[in-house]
């Protein structure tokens, strides 16, 4: 009886460490915002502008028939896009589909920024947003959330 009593109490032991350890790993979302701001000013600010805002005239095709970079604050269309369709744009990169040329408009950073670092920067990026924007989103994202670690 002793023995069996001992072995729960080291198993609850080791549970709440293992709960503990996972809990340490996971930023907070403050954290993962703050993250995410850094990575947007190191990797996206040099297109997107320094408070998202865009290229200049963002709307309006460059010499080579290609859109500059949008905003990512409320006045772009970025929150219309599920997590997942963030997270594929910023991992493999973006053609505008509008664009006259068949380049990636946007650089593919799966290569460069790990999955926390991706889903980090979008954590972000949603702080950019009206709060009916941030719901639409959510509601986007329902159905197509963040791949999963594995992928």
């Amino acid at each position: 009886m002793h023995r069996l009593l001992v072995a729960m109490m080291i198993g609850v032991a080791s549970s709440a460490t293992m709960t503990r350890a996972d809990n340490e790993q996971q930023p907070s979302e403050s954290d993962r915002v703050a993250s995410g701001r850094a990575v947007y000013q190191q990797y996206c600010a040099s297109c997107h502008g320094a408070t998202a805002q865009g290229a200049p005239n963002w709307q309006e095709r460059d010499e080579h028939g290609e859109l500059p970079a949008p905003p990512h604050n409320a006045e772009g269309h970025t929150w219309r896009h599920s997590d997942a369709e963030l997270h594929m744009m910023v991992s493999k990169g973006w053609r505008d589909p509008f664009n006259k040329t068949e380049r990636l408009t946007m650089p593919a950073f799966g290569d460069t920024l790990s999955p926390d670092q991706i889903r980090a920067v979008i954590a972000y990026l949603k702080t950019l947003w009206t709060p009916e924007e941030v719901q639409f989103q959510s509601e986007e994202s329902r159905e197509h959330p963040f791949p999963s670690a594995r992928n």
